[in-house]
């Protein structure tokens, strides 16, 4: 992973860089060094601790906890880490082309190893993709992928059901092997799980590929299942480091040091083309132009999301590149869009769910609807009867919240199948236009201009994710959702 060179320089100036970002860092040039000495890194066996979940399992295919999901970030690596903007950086891929419309290239860097030695090749990563495919975690992210083959031993070919130019963005899986008479699976990162003394540990992998030198060479995983009682570990210093997707009231009650994380979890409000109301696109466009989308990011997510100004992750290239809505209120807007309807003081009923963020965002959303002229009814329902409603179209607008794919694609929207696909007019020009935009026929501007002319649906806020740890660890904590133990060799203890 990344390489830490200490060097002090019996000069009378001492010139150092550090590189930071969650990613590779660069090593520091010292030209014409006249003595150079390595700083002694003290191995820290005992204090660093995390959660996982004891009754789940480890192995990255099966795993089913978000415990277990943030521990294995220690032990397997992907082709391709996403990271902080949401964009991903080659980790045990060299290169990757697209050198036929539908076939995805991609070269491995040379010389890995499993933890055990064992040679990681072609075939370790057709094995590992045809493992992440049948899981319950990875399959609908690799839907698009249909297989995968070993042209070599450093060269894998994945097969597309589309073009598709962001496809190696979906190769985040975990690289694992399992071998006989091995507890648990072997990875090539930089630590392995081990057990001793009836505990579970992540010891560092001594076949690791890169220079790491860490404080913290032995790591305990802790078994606590529980969201509450992680919270309270974490307060009482009986763990030091946990991921947290926060609820309602995860963030206040956590004394730890707190850094937020992007997600690609997209919170939206969701329209029913077959409602009287909802159906008539001034509506829709005045639904999105009332929304303050800061003020739902800063009362109802408590500040732990960004405001959807564009249909993709505002952070992420797609999202920088296609920013089309305001996350201010545009009431003046949204009052015009209302006349242009033609319908006088429009009455809409808003469906939501049990969750608790999402009931704070709904009314927020009715204040915002109802000071530019609507009546909005909100209707909260348990989560069977929630879907029930959506699918039966018992409402004319819903809040809803979907995890976005890493090749950002929207399929679950405009594909009639899709699990986020309620309401919309799957015959419409702007599904039309994705479709071609998918294939290559049109260019993204194409499509959003089409998504701003109907609005199918208004993005409202991509959720944060919470990196939380004890305030006794130090360093440049840079972990992010890609990887969430990024440069865990500067972390250090008092």
């Amino acid at each position: 992973m990344t390489k830490k060179i200490l060097s002090i320089l019996l000069v009378a100036v001492i010139a150092f860089s550090v590189l930071v970002g969650c990613g590779k860092k660069k090593e520091a040039v010292n030209p014409e060094p006249v003595t150079q000495q390595t700083a002694q890194v003290i191995a820290d066996t005992t204090r660093f601790k995390i959660s996982y979940t004891q009754s789940d399992s480890l192995n990255p295919y099966e795993a089913d906890t978000l415990n277990n999901m943030v521990a294995d970030d220690l032990v397997y690596e992907p082709l391709f880490r996403s990271d902080e903007s949401l964009d991903v950086q080659p980790e045990l891929a060299g290169s990757y082309s697209y050198e036929k419309p539908n076939v995805l290239y991609v070269t491995l860097v040379s010389g890995l190893e499993f933890s055990n030695g064992d040679a990681l090749d072609a075939s370790s990563v057709v094995d590992a993709f045809n493992n992440a495919k049948k899981s319950s975690l990875w399959s609908a992210a690799l839907s698009p992928i249909t297989n995968a083959e070993a042209v070599s031993d450093t060269v894998v070919s994945f097969n597309l059901s589309y073009k598709n130019e962001y496809a190696h963005r979906l190769l985040t899986f975990p690289i694992a092997k399992t071998v006989d008479g091995e507890k648990y699976a072997l990875g090539s990162g930089r630590y392995k799980f081990t057990e001793g003394d009836g505990n579970v540990y992540a010891e560092l992998n001594e076949n690791y590929r890169e220079d790491f030198n860490p404080r913290f060479t032995r790591i305990q995983l802790v078994n606590i299942p529980a969201t509450d009682s992680i919270n309270n570990a974490l307060n009482i210093g009986n763990i030091s480091y946990a991921y947290r997707s926060p609820g309602a009231d995860d963030i206040s009650s956590l004394k730890c040091n707190k850094k937020r994380v992007s997600q690609n979890n997209l919170v939206y409000v969701g329209m029913n083309n077959s409602s009287s109301v909802a159906s008539n696109v001034n509506i829709r466009k005045a639904v999105s132009l009332a929304i303050d989308r800061d003020t739902i990011v800063k009362s109802a997510y408590q500040g732990c999301a960004k405001s959807a100004t564009s249909i993709f992750h505002p952070s992420s290239n797609l999202g920088r590149e296609t920013k089309m809505f305001f996350s201010s209120a545009d009431t003046a807007g949204a009052k015009q869009a209302i006349a242009k309807s033609g319908i006088s003081s429009p009455s809409l009923t808003l469906l939501v769910n049990s969750n608790k963020l999402r009931i704070s965002a709904a009314q927020l959303i009715k204040q915002q609807l109802e000071a530019v002229g609507f009546k909005v009814n909100v209707k909260q329902l348990g989560e069977s009867e929630y879907f029930e409603a959506l699918k039966n179209g018992s409402y004319d607008i819903y809040l809803g919240e979907t995890k976005i794919p890493g090749d950002m694609r929207l399929s679950s929207f405009f594909d009639s199948s899709g699990a986020t696909a309620y309401g919309i007019d799957q015959s419409s020009s702007c599904a039309s236009a994705y479709g071609e935009y998918l294939n290559g026929e049109r260019e993204i501007g194409g499509f959003t201009l089409e998504f701003s002319n109907d609005m199918p649906f208004a993005p409202l806020v991509y959720r944060d994710g919470i990196i939380c740890y004890s305030k006794a660890i130090h360093g440049d904590i840079q972990g992010c959702y890609g990887d969430f133990f990024t440069n865990i060799e500067d972390w250090y203890y008092n």
